[in-house]
């Protein structure tokens, strides 16, 4: 079955690029930002608009409330009822966001250890980590994993203990399950096309743009809302997203609006680093300097020459 998916760090475009390969193509997009899931946090994480998903129809967006957990298990069971459904109306699937373990969950193949759970020794491990610290549990992991300790951030505590209950459960290291998974045959035909600026510069500038437009469009205000309803805690997945936390201490009172913007711009600068890193990695994906080329041209050429090297 074929998909088509448009990643690439924030600021970089991937929206409008795929709002246009969706008119080109007849296609649905599906949402593949672990933060546009959430209700009410529409300006920080850059949803498309109401007239633009009433044009082109729109999936897993807004489908929780900021307090509601939700994993990436959830996303790929979701997202692949998603494509059976597009698909089934003669559409064509389209991915669009800066999440890339949530795509990886749903076009890569499936994991053998997907399956193997031991809630008491998870649980354990969140006490570790809460008493001890991240860096502690990395280190077990490290001692019983080495390859997964390297893939995971250290502060990606979920990631980290997840690793740690597979091999308490098979004696196995999540990495050599995962290589065991490569073994499998991909689940979809998937052309992924990673957009990114070649000129870092022009990127940077970008996402102070962005991170300007976003607050006269009243990010501040959508961040007091999410604040004063109690929904801004650290318990919460949602917390993590960015361009809310950052501008807490202003709301608190103990900073002052324009270091918090500092701090938003930095932070999403560091953020789409390690997007471009993530996707930088993956050989099977289409590069598109969107500073170079027009990206909707190249998007059509690269397709073009997708669809002729399955046919021959």
């Amino acid at each position: 079955m074929r998909v088509i998916a448009i990643v690439g760090p924030t600021a970089v475009g991937k929206t409008a690029l795929a709002l246009k390969l969706a008119k080109e193509l007849d296609g649905e997009i599906i949402s593949c930002d672990s933060m546009q899931i959430y209700k009410g946090m529409d300006i920080g994480t850059a949803k498309p608009t109401k007239e633009e998903m009433a044009e082109i129809p729109h999936h897993l967006i807004d489908i929780k409330e900021p307090n509601e957990e939700f994993s990436c298990a959830d996303y790929a069971i979701l997202a692949k009822k998603c494509i059976e459904d597009i698909a089934s109306r003669g559409k064509t699937p389209i991915f669009c966001g800066g999440t890339g373990l949530y795509l990886d969950s749903v076009i890569e193949i499936g994991s053998f250890s997907s399956g193997f759970k031991d809630e008491n020794y998870r649980l354990e491990l969140e006490n570790i980590a809460f008493e001890k610290g991240n860096e502690h549990v990395h280190n077990m992991l490290k001692e019983v994993d080495e390859k997964s300790a390297e893939e995971i951030h250290p502060n990606n505590v979920k990631r980290v203990i997840r690793a740690l209950e597979i091999y308490k459960c098979t004696g196995i290291p999540k990495s050599i399950w995962d290589e065991k998974s490569k073994e499998q045959k991909p689940p979809y035909d998937a052309t992924v096309l990673f957009l990114t600026c070649r000129d870092r510069e022009i990127l940077k500038s970008r996402i102070d743009m962005r991170v300007d437009m976003m607050l006269s469009d009243g990010l501040l205000e959508e961040a007091k809302s999410l604040y004063n309803s109690g929904m801004l805690k650290e318990k919460y997945t949602s917390y993590g997203a960015i361009g809310y936390k950052e501008l807490i201490p202003f709301i608190e009172g103990v900073d002052t609006l324009e270091n918090c913007i500092e701090r938003l711009k930095i932070s999403t600068r560091q953020y789409a680093k390690r997007q471009i890193t993530w996707f930088s990695r993956k050989k099977n994906y289409y590069t598109v300097y969107v500073d170079e080329v027009s990206s909707l041209d190249e998007a059509l050429r690269i397709l073009e020459e997708h669809n002729e090297g399955a046919n021959n």
